[in-house]
């Protein structure tokens, strides 16, 4: 839809002016300011690069609005040209592996029995006669626990779009039978990867994920015209 962007940074900009745009979740790091949108040719270049196209509703937000910037939480990890190419820059990005963008993104969980051997082997503190055997044992089930959830190949084909803070993040998939979906990363809080659903039930795509944002976020620091 050529017009599905059409007037979104102006709106943003106009929410930027507001008294009240503090009150919206995480405004206050990405304060309102959107990146440059990419050219056609930067676009292509970057597609390149990464041996896949990205989503379609992603790619036209990338030249008709934005290359990152405001957006949901703390804002829309931005993607640059650096030296040895194009990245995405924000908390956590590193997190995608960009050699593995083309490849398609699993279904998620953990490999089950290796899931199930690492809960079996998992130490408790009544076993051990000494408390420093015990916390010596639990820091290499721990590494080791952190080495399964957080394998390269369970985020392929994804690239981390946004934080939510305290190592809380959202992925975008590109790859796979779920492009251009939105997964919410919550491995930090002893959780997984889930998709985000809507309140219809349905996949949030990048498109609803940030229309959505920037309508809740046009009702929380724009006057109302009750007001007037």
């Amino acid at each position: 839809m050529t017009d599905q962007w059409a007037g979104v940074r102006e709106r943003v900009a106009a929410l930027g002016a507001q008294s009240a745009r503090s009150e919206v979740f995480g405004s206050l790091g990405h304060r309102w300011v959107l990146d440059e949108p990419l050219t056609e040719n930067e676009l292509a270049e970057l597609e390149d690069q990464i041996a896949v196209r990205l989503p379609g509703d992603y790619r036209t937000f990338l030249v008709q609005v934005a290359a990152g910037g405001a957006g949901p939480a703390y804002g829309l990890f931005p993607v640059r040209r650096v030296q040895d190419g194009w990245c995405w820059e924000g908390d956590g990005a590193d997190l995608a592996d960009l050699s593995m963008l083309a490849e398609p993104f699993p279904e998620q969980g953990p490999n089950p029995k290796a899931l199930e051997e690492l809960l079996a082997r998992c130490p408790e503190a009544e076993d051990f006669d000494e408390i420093e055997d015990f916390d010596e044992d639990f820091e290499a089930w721990d590494e080791a626990w952190g080495a399964l959830m957080f394998a390269p190949e369970r985020t392929a084909g994804a690239i981390v779009i946004s934080h939510l803070g305290c190592a809380l993040r959202e992925w975008l998939i590109i790859s796979g039978s779920h492009r251009g979906t939105i997964w919410s990363d919550g491995r930090a809080d002893d959780a997984d990867l889930v998709p985000l659903l809507a309140p219809d039930g349905q996949p949030v795509t990048f498109a609803r994920w940030y229309t959505t944002w920037l309508e809740q976020a046009e009702r929380a620091a724009l006057p109302s015209p009750s007001n007037f």
